[in-house]
């Protein structure tokens, strides 16, 4: 899988340079919002892989998880500096709008076709793993994704050929730029939340906390945490109050087992507490 990341950074990194000359050339903003939504792609994959990279590095005597929530600081600043890029390409388009300049067809439409292409190969390197990785689904996705509006990109100059509509090249450039601002916008959203050690969006804490609860001898859930070790692991620490804990290396086994398999949280952390009357300074809501 790393060569399918190598090849797919590598072809899309020339493409973007290559687009980016043909839009200036052109004069055609919506190649340079699709060179701007390629870009996104790029990092993207170059995220998706060093998470595979990181999540393989030894923890330090100061990094206890070793570099893991780098992952998660990396989509972070992806985020803010796609939001930057389009914030300039949105403007110039609404400046074209008002001024509409003549822009090369023939060159928008080759650089484009080539977009579908190599947007359209890089997909297939990562149509095998995308049913068992969230990365490389993800690496998948953008790459199907960018591969359709290269296509609508294709399509717009075509018309513009056709008709001599030259807004339609900016008008285009700005749907582009909604497409990448709503992408990109969930993106910031979730670096964010994991940033602040949220929990993942795709897990129900409350549903977590009943799976605990309903586990044989337990009777009560506190102090329970969960959060992201990077953008793939998950870790969970919790509290469990459990009298009659005669089997507690199975039940902890057991649990774990359980939480990895329905929530995919594989790193988990559960002190087992035999007095339900004892007071944990930890038990009160609130207190972290």
């Amino acid at each position: 899988m790393g060569l399918a990341f190598a090849v797919g950074v590598t072809l899309n990194t020339v493409f973007v340079a290559v687009e980016v000359g043909a839009g200036f050339w052109a004069h055609s903003m919506a190649l340079l919002a699709d060179a701007g939504h390629n870009l996104s792609d790029v990092l993207a994959l170059l995220m998706a892989w060093g998470a595979i990279i990181l999540a393989k590095r030894a923890p330090s005597g100061r990094r206890t998880y070793g570099l893991r929530k780098g992952t998660i600081l990396a989509s972070l600043a992806n985020a803010v500096v796609l939001l930057l890029v389009i914030g300039g390409i949105a403007s110039e388009s609404i400046h074209r709008l008002t001024q509409p300049s003549s822009i090369a067809t023939t060159t928008v439409m080759i650089t484009a076709g080539v977009g579908v292409f190599i947007n359209t190969l890089t997909a297939l390197f990562f149509m095998r793993g995308s049913h068992s990785d969230l990365n490389v689904r993800g690496a998948f996705l953008h790459m199907a994704s960018d591969a359709v509006i290269s296509l609508a990109v294709v399509a717009g100059a075509g018309i513009i050929a056709l008709t001599g509509l030259q807004w339609i090249d900016p008008a285009l450039s700005l749907g582009i730029g909604a497409v990448i601002v709503f992408g990109t916008w969930g993106l910031l959203r979730d670096s964010v939340n994991l940033a602040l050690d949220g929990a993942p969006r795709e897990i129900d804490v409350a549903e977590v906390r009943a799976y605990l609860a309903a586990l044989p001898g337990v009777e009560e859930i506190h102090d329970l945490h969960v959060w992201a070790m990077s953008t793939t692991e998950t870790a969970l620490t919790a509290h469990v109050i459990r009298p009659a804990n005669d089997d507690g290396d199975r039940f902890l086994h057991t649990a774990c087992e359980g939480l990895a398999r329905r929530f995919n949280i594989g790193h988990c952390t559960l002190q087992v507490e035999t007095e339900a009357d004892s007071a944990c300074h930890l038990a009160p809501v609130g207190v972290v």
